[in-house]
């Protein structure tokens, strides 16, 4: 039995999200029953299996294990995952790749993805993905998993059966798509990426950046390096719609302790215990 990295669990209605964040250590998050991948900071063994990856952005927290994934994956006779990332990084990525192909002697199958902000990718056939703006030092990218589902259109609801069939024969579309937001990635970002992104408050599932808890830290210089204090939170509190708000990424300054201590001070409830500290 091989043993993954540390990582922690929770599940939420039907969902599982495993991972572990630590700014400037290793960010790695996986959602299996969708499954999907967010970051790659860290590749726990047993990640490799899931095929498909959304990096937010290329600071090395990040995206440093990316090599890792893709040997691995070739070594296990895996078919190639498909990897997506902000536009701008992927042709460096793919250097990065081809160094380690060299450093390694072996190959590093897979597809690079570049994203912009609004560009929608399919995910089977019930789920759609949303690359959205964040707000960080380098070109970063929010993620937002919408379930697709068709309904009825309201002028059809009261018509029985063969009613219905006749109109479909009849090549009328009676159906319209409905998009649920059930789970949502910020990546690393200052407030602006949640406040300039609506459905991060409406998603079912919420895993955000909370790197900083401490009152005498800056707001404005961690805004400036794109990131999140708790009084962020605090004063957004009633925006938050989320089942569920993960709060990762917290900063290596603090203990466990303090980060609980700290954060239930700055956010009296921790929205009325909807967030969970991922520590």
């Amino acid at each position: 039995m091989v043993e993954n990295i540390p990582l922690l669990s929770h599940h939420h209605d039907g969902l599982t999200v495993e991972g572990y964040s630590r700014a400037a250590v290793q960010t790695c998050w996986r959602i299996n029953e969708l499954k999907l991948l967010f970051d790659a900071g860290a590749q726990p063994w047993d990640f490799m299996g899931t095929p498909t990856m959304f990096i937010s952005h290329a600071h090395l927290d990040h995206i440093a294990a990316l090599p890792q994934y893709v040997s691995r994956r070739r070594m296990m006779k895996m078919d190639p995952p498909i990897i997506y990332m902000p536009d701008s990084a992927v042709d460096i990525a793919w250097d990065m790749l081809q160094c380690f192909r060299k450093l390694d002697r072996g190959a590093m199958p897979c597809e690079l993805v570049g994203l912009l902000p609004g560009d929608e990718i399919e995910h089977g056939r019930e789920y759609l993905v949303t690359a959205l703006p964040t707000r960080h030092t380098i070109d970063s990218l929010g993620f937002v998993v919408h379930h697709r589902r068709h309904k009825l259109k309201p002028e059809y609801r009261d018509l029985d059966g063969p009613q219905i069939r006749d109109l479909k024969l009849a090549g009328t579309e009676i159906t319209e798509e409905q998009r649920v937001p059930i789970v949502a990635y910020t990546g690393d970002t200052s407030p602006p990426g949640l406040d300039n992104n609506p459905v991060f408050f409406e998603s079912k599932i919420l895993i955000s950046e909370l790197t900083f808890v401490a009152p005498e830290h800056r707001k404005e210089l961690i805004h400036k390096h794109g990131h999140m204090h708790v009084n962020d939170y605090r004063i957004r509190a009633d925006k938050f719609e989320n089942e569920l708000v993960i709060a990762g990424h917290l900063s290596t300054r603090y203990h466990d302790n303090q980060v609980k201590s700290l954060a239930e001070r700055g956010l009296p409830g921790m929205l009325g215990g909807r967030m969970k500290l991922w520590l």
